[in-house]
């Protein structure tokens, strides 16, 4: 079965791909999402909600795998998410997700993703996104500072010098 979409017959704006490309010069941590049939819409294509799924599984295998966060400690919580949508994903796309920590305040500290089609050796962006995340104390369920640990960790990975 063949899905068409709208995308696939619009043109694409090499400028506005050039600005995406220079939207993050470093990542650190990639990783790879499974598409499930249910992420599909009736126009072939990944529901935009579906993308939002798809940053919460990379941001937690970053959080497990590379900061090791200490959930019994400290929460988060998310404040803000954005996603801007470039190319659309369709069945049988394979597609990888980059996410670094771009920002480390008292409180809070913003991720920032590149969601890419794989395609043989070559990346293709589809979406760039970033979510504003908030350190949560369990017992008063406000917020709080980061743990120190866990924000090392983040500068030390991320090589980040201004925080």
């Amino acid at each position: 079965m063949i899905f068409k979409t709208f995308w696939q017959n619009k043109s694409k704006s090499k400028d506005k791909l050039t600005d995406i490309k220079a939207f993050s010069d470093k990542f650190n941590y990639k990783t790879n999402i499974h598409l499930r049939f249910i992420d599909f819409d009736m126009m072939g294509h990944v529901n935009n909600s579906v993308y939002f799924t798809y940053l919460e599984i990379a941001r937690t295998k970053y959080w497990e795998e590379i900061i090791k966060w200490d959930w019994k400690k400290t929460g988060i919580v998310i404040a803000h998410a954005e996603l801007d949508y470039i190319l659309p994903i369709v069945m049988n796309d394979k597609i990888a997700i980059y996410v670094k920590t771009s920002r480390i305040g008292n409180t809070s500290f913003d991720l920032e993703y590149q969601i890419v089609k794989l395609t043989g050796s070559e990346e293709v962006i589809c979406s760039k996104g970033k979510t504003v995340c908030i350190a949560i104390d369990f017992t008063t369920g406000k917020s709080t500072a980061i743990p120190e640990e866990e924000k090392q960790k983040m500068i030390g990975f991320e090589q980040l010098r201004n925080h």
